[in-house]
């Protein structure tokens, strides 16, 4: 057996046997996810016309798997030769391997007109949706080969629980279904003669950690403790597979405890509730065409306490995408949720924020001067970001009874999925990364900045989160200094 290469552990089998056309594998860091794809995209090279690629987000990171594959394909395929300045492998059956790099969403045009029947992602949270849709349009046919054979298509990706599309990532593969769940996704096509064709792709999630990788940890042990020993949010998500915590998240606050639903306790989000009469309620917005608008309204109490109550997220059902709905007809949209809301109906609705760039004029008749005409009216809102951001902080801090300042009903779906998903910026390490999907955050920090609290001390950080002594329900908190 001295002429193995390369063997697959039982994890990495279970992921190379799934036949769904998207396979997402991973979810922590040690689980051999990298050797898994490069040797998956073997599996055709007997077929003459078959092509296949590999992506990493920067050449520097392409690199280091270009390398792996010169350890494994020449020792096993001698006459395979690879073409450097092409990045790809040419084996003797005429099958090609590509390896490329996408930094920018423009990159993805590099690949236009191309087919792969193969199409693989390492690392598939550094990569935008757009840039994982329009690629999938490339994972197409090449033909048969010269003895007529077919090859196979199909999407290949791993990941941690980290990057710019861990948004997204989650979104299409984690959250619908619990790990192993066989997803599907239904569409309809409507042929030039008017007839309508279903289609059915499907995708699923294997779930992979360190502790799969028995050869990885035989060969360095001290890498389990290495993992054990990165900061709390690190460790969570590299270690354990974490999705909902990860380096760079900015609200590390944030808690969504379906247990707590109902006693509002320990949990930003919470079950709805009838708000009283004698409670204000506010509307706030941050415009969006192309991309997502946010409406958002909120409750305040008499202890100045805020509850997002409903929302409207102008969003296609592609992440950070927009309906391209003009000024007028989202006024027309927000008079007719809170005409039909049930907990806005019949309420009056006082301190309405915007962007102050919907009053810009200097290119004619503002936003806000189009959304007067159908009686939908605004002020500006404070638009300072640290300060802004600042707020989320304080508001989302627990008191000692485990009371937030802040809260959200359950069925404002948009805003729990994207606010624990915010990171922070390269470029301005106080502020959060724009580039992310950010509209509904900057529309609920309008509100705040109109009603801003003093800075609080988050007791949720001083208590030992393993709870043995239950004292998130008794309310006597146990210091863990």
């Amino acid at each position: 057996m001295s002429n193995i290469l390369w063997k697959p552990q039982p994890k990495q089998i279970e992921f190379m046997e799934r036949p769904e056309f998207e396979v997402l594998y991973g979810g922590a860091a040690g689980g051999g996810k990298s050797d898994a794809l490069l040797i998956e995209v073997l599996r055709q090279i007997d077929l003459s016309n078959y092509r296949a690629i590999i992506f990493r987000d920067t050449y520097p990171q392409l690199e280091a798997l270009i390398s792996r594959s010169m350890e494994l394909y020449k020792p096993a395929f001698p006459e395979a030769k690879y073409n450097q300045s092409d990045k790809v492998w040419r084996f003797p059956s005429g099958a090609k391997i590509f390896f490329g790099y996408m930094q920018r969403d423009a990159d993805k045009y590099n690949y236009q007109g191309k087919s792969y029947d193969v199409i693989c992602f390492d690392e598939l949270t550094h990569f935008t949706f757009e840039m994982y849709q329009y690629l999938k349009s490339r994972c197409r046919p090449t033909g048969k080969d010269k003895k007529g054979r077919q090859t196979i298509q199909y999407i290949r990706s791993t990941c941690n629980p980290e990057g710019k599309g861990m948004g997204w990532v989650k979104e299409r593969f984690v959250t619908p279904a619990p790990p192993k769940t066989r997803m599907y996704e239904n569409v309809k096509v409507q042929t030039p003669n008017g007839e309508w064709i279903e289609m059915t792709r499907d995708r699923i999630f294997i779930p992979s950690t360190v502790f799969d990788n028995k050869e990885l940890l035989a060969q360095d042990p001290g890498y389990l403790a290495t993992l054990a020993s990165l900061p709390k949010a690190e460790r969570d998500a590299l270690l354990y597979g974490s999705w909902d915590s990860f380096t760079g998240q900015v609200f590390t606050e944030w808690k969504n405890d379906p247990e707590h639903y109902k006693d509002r306790k320990w949990t930003h989000v919470i079950d709805p509730f009838r708000i009283p009469d004698s409670w204000k309620i506010m509307r706030s917005f941050d415009f969006g065409y192309s991309k997502p608008f946010s409406v958002g309204w909120t409750a305040v109490d008499h202890e100045g306490r805020m509850y997002r109550i409903a929302e409207w997220y102008g969003c296609d059902g592609t992440p950070n995408h927009g309906l391209k709905l003009t000024p007028i007809e989202i006024a027309k949209g927000i008079k007719q949720m809170e005409e039909n809301n049930e907990f806005l109906k019949g309420r009056k609705i006082i301190h309405c924020v915007a962007d102050p760039a919907i009053f810009e004029r200097s290119t004619g008749e503002s936003i806000a001067d189009m959304m007067d005409k159908e009686f939908v009216y605004w002020s500006p809102g404070d638009h300072t970001r640290l300060a802004g951001k600042m707020q989320y902080h304080y508001r989302l801090a627990f008191d000692e009874y485990g009371d937030p300042m802040f809260q959200t009903f359950n069925t404002c779906k948009d805003f729990i999925r994207c606010i624990p998903l915010l990171i922070y910026s390269d470029k301005h390490p106080e502020d959060i990364d724009t580039d992310m999907e950010d509209h509904n955050y900057d529309e609920c920090r309008y509100a705040f900045m109109e009603h801003p609290i003093a800075p609080r001390v988050n007791e949720a950080e001083r208590i030992d989160l393993n709870d043995p002594l239950n004292q998130r329900e008794t309310h006597k908190p146990i210091w863990n200094y």
